[in-house]
């Protein structure tokens, strides 16, 4: 479903390339400092999670995410919607991701899967979304859309963007929906563009 998928080890760093993207980076000798400069990172490092938060992560790649929230915190649960199976398998098996815990994967549509969730009640204190970051399938509005409901009262969403994408039009959207919004660029040299939309409004 994803395309072709290679899992390399380069130096010191295992990494998850689909499509000749690198979606995933987990570091073989323990050592995250590499990592902690990259947007994996700078997409946590500033949120204020409450004691044993919920966590949805949107777009599994490696589970490099998922270890950096344990990083930071210990969450009641991290749930993760992944549309290809077999990418959970491969975070699973090749990035240290069965070593974490808890945890509960969802695989199909984001949209669809969120809106069930939404409909079963469940919030989240921690939402990242990174599935359509370069929007290839014109579905970023409306996975974001999706994803509004399930951000608890005090929660923060935050979404990864192409510099050249629509993190401009998605940010003018959620200003309405939440109490503070702010837009990080990674790097200057970089593409990465992070959404933080925190507190969503009644």
């Amino acid at each position: 479903m994803s395309g072709r998928i290679r899992v390399v080890d380069y130096r010191r760093e295992r990494r998850l390339i689909v499509g000749g993207a690198i979606l995933s980076a987990y570091p073989l000798d323990g050592d995250w400092s590499a990592i902690e400069r990259e947007y994996w990172w700078q997409g946590v490092a500033s949120v204020r999670f409450p004691p044993r938060p919920r966590v949805l992560l949107v777009g599994l790649g490696g589970g490099t995410q998922a270890h950096l929230v344990h990083r930071l915190t210990t969450p009641r649960l991290i749930t993760v919607i992944e549309r290809d199976e077999i990418i959970v398998d491969v975070a699973r098996r090749w990035f240290g991701l069965a070593e974490l815990g808890p945890m509960e994967f969802y695989c199909g549509e984001a949209e669809t899967t969120a809106g069930a969730l939404a409909q079963a009640g469940r919030r989240f204190d921690f939402v990242m979304e990174d599935a359509a970051y370069a929007d290839v399938h014109d579905r970023s509005r409306a996975m974001v859309e999706s994803l509004v409901p399930l951000v608890a009262s005090r929660g923060t969403l935050v979404i990864n963007r192409h510099r050249r994408g629509d993190a401009g039009a998605l940010a003018r959207m959620l200003r309405r929906r939440f109490a503070c919004l702010r837009l990080h660029r990674v790097r200057r040299e970089g593409e990465n563009v992070l959404i933080f939309a925190e507190r969503p409004l009644a």
